[in-house]
């Protein structure tokens, strides 16, 4: 497995594919196939058998995943930014910065 850069709860760039240029938060972060899911980019329909949330069933529309070499975490500035990780002097912790601007990513 692969060291990822990007955490749940991010906001993320899609440099690569059919989203190109979109962006959104990540909501789910599969590790072991390098996988994630954003909210609102590579949606996809899907057939639904009725049940408890949808009656009628039908036809949801809804996000499937993009991999994650497609994906770049976004600084604050809303520029897609490549990440290191740096140890704050003030806390003690690690912090992840973007080498462009040096601003902490979230």
């Amino acid at each position: 497995m692969a060291k990822l850069h990007i955490k749940k709860g991010d906001n993320v760039m899609v440099i690569a594919g059919n989203n190109k240029g979109q962006s959104g938060r990540v909501l789910v972060v599969d590790v072991e196939t390098s996988r994630a899911i954003v909210e609102g980019v590579n949606m996809i329909s899907k057939n639904t058998k009725p049940n408890a949330n949808n009656p009628k069933g039908g036809i949801v529309k809804q996000e499937a995943s993009v991999h994650m070499s497609n994906l770049m975490a976004v600084d604050k500035n809303g520029q897609p930014a490549r990440t290191s990780v740096q140890l704050d002097e003030s806390t003690g912790k690690k912090v992840r910065i973007s080498k462009k601007s040096g601003e902490a990513i979230k």
